[in-house]
């Protein structure tokens, strides 16, 4: 019934009722809230049908991806197939044959639920006897339409810019369109707790081809907010084909930990492992997540230009820690930077194509990007990510801009602490 996870009915049983020294009714609460969790944020839920006692058992997740009362039960044989999709028919009779020869099942199919077509992923098992009969099934099934539709979705503009390709004009817009798929840009600013960001997107100017700059702006479940920018080298559809995939991957991880060096490390892995299929994949991130109770920004980087922060009206460039690119050096461990971050801070996490300019140094397109945060603070005290980004309208004709400002919301904070680098002196950087 209600309350079992992916892990299986057994581990599931041990670890919120198990006795023990240890044991009490709230932690098993919080284990039981924990795994209900993590069921409704990956959309996927556990099930179990005993084929000796007929009885079956779906967790809670299973009933509110079929949009099902518990109070009803599992869906009966009769009104599964009624649910399912006449055309997935070959696949699921080729999914039954694998079944009947031990095989593991991993199907994605579609079932009407509620006037909607869903596409529902199941990988099932069975517990069989020793002359390979089935006695119990157990497995997992997860709510996967929303990928699949942006796979549908990307796949179709992919074979519209395809078959116009020798018109640039509607490459173009075929571009804009695929480009507005993979990393939608907010037009209003984003309220995250504790916290406002504003996001702007600069293509470059003599590139129809989409990028591989990106950035994600979200809530953690410990309260903390997740701030980041990647930057994937080149164009087109590989980089923007990599692109997704880090972008992803990092939504995804937040639910093992949100510790920007970690995370770094997980997409580091991830991008080497990319690298062995499609040579000379490489990428530079920036992450970073505030925590509004402390008023603290804990960093790293890979490769990436270092956030700038004005704070008391003055902008400076954060002292980075070591950190290499993604997909350079296997197993690389990435240090963490602490430093304060308040209300009436300003926060700039961008890509290189901000500072790098064609026919200019580094250091005069870093300080002219300080300058023009300068003067949006000094413009707009009240609504400075509005006019900041305003302002940061310049295209780079070489390279994809993503800009991602913010700032703390007023609250009781802690005093802001200093700049420091986990594990390292300033003097050591």
């Amino acid at each position: 019934m209600g309350g079992r996870s992916p892990v299986g009915g057994q581990a599931y049983a041990q670890a919120v009722s198990a006795p023990g020294p240890d044991a009490s009714s709230a932690a098993r609460v919080r284990v039981e809230e924990r795994l209900a969790g993590m069921e409704e944020l990956g959309k996927l839920g556990w099930g179990e049908w005993d084929l000796v006692s007929g009885e079956v058992y779906w967790s809670p997740q299973i009933y509110r991806i079929y949009e099902r009362d518990p109070a009803l039960g599992p869906l009966s044989q009769q009104e599964a197939e009624e649910a399912a999709v006449p055309d997935d028919q070959p696949l699921r009779l080729a999914a039954l044959d694998a079944f009947r020869r031990a095989e593991r099942v991993d199907l994605i199919s579609r079932v009407r639920i509620g006037g909607r077509v869903k596409h529902l992923r199941t990988v099932a098992d069975a517990v069989r006897d020793a002359d390979g009969r089935p006695l119990r099934i157990h497995g997992i099934v997860q709510d996967v339409t929303d990928q699949q539709t942006r796979a549908e979705r990307l796949a179709a503009v992919e074979h519209e810019l395809d078959e116009q390709r020798r018109t640039s004009a509607a490459e173009h817009d075929l571009t804009a369109r695929l480009q507005r798929i993979i990393l939608p840009i907010p037009e209003e600013p984003i309220e995250l707790p504790g916290l406002k960001a504003a996001v702007r997107y600069l293509p470059a100017t003599e590139e129809t081809m989409v990028g591989g700059d990106w950035y994600h702006a979200a809530a953690v479940r410990d309260g903390s907010v997740l701030l980041a920018v990647g930057d994937v080298a080149g164009h087109g559809t590989p980089a923007a084909t990599t692109m997704a995939q880090l972008r992803h991957a990092l939504r995804a991880l937040t639910v093992i930990t949100s510790d920007p060096g970690a995370l770094l490390g997980h997409l580091n892995q991830l991008t080497c492992e990319l690298g062995a299929q499609t040579p000379e994949v490489a990428a530079t991130a920036v992450i970073a997540r505030y925590d509004p109770a402390r008023g603290e920004l804990v960093w790293a980087q890979a490769g990436h230009p270092p956030p700038l922060l004005n704070s008391g009206g003055r902008t400076r460039p954060l002292i980075r820690p070591p950190g290499p690119m993604l997909g350079v050096v296997d197993g690389a461990a990435y240090p963490e930077a602490v430093t304060g971050f308040l209300p009436g801070d300003v926060l700039l996490l961008y890509t290189d194509g901000l500072v790098e300019h064609r026919g200019q140094s580094l250091d005069t397109g870093m300080d002219a990007v300080m300058a023009t945060v300068d003067e949006a603070v000094r413009a707009s005290p009240a609504r400075p990510l509005a006019e900041l980004v305003a302002r940061l309208r310049r295209a780079n004709p070489d390279d994809d801009t993503c800009v991602l400002a913010a700032r703390p919301l007023p609250h009781r904070a802690r005093r802001p602490c200093p700049d420091r680098i986990a594990g390292l002196a300033k003097s050591d950087v």
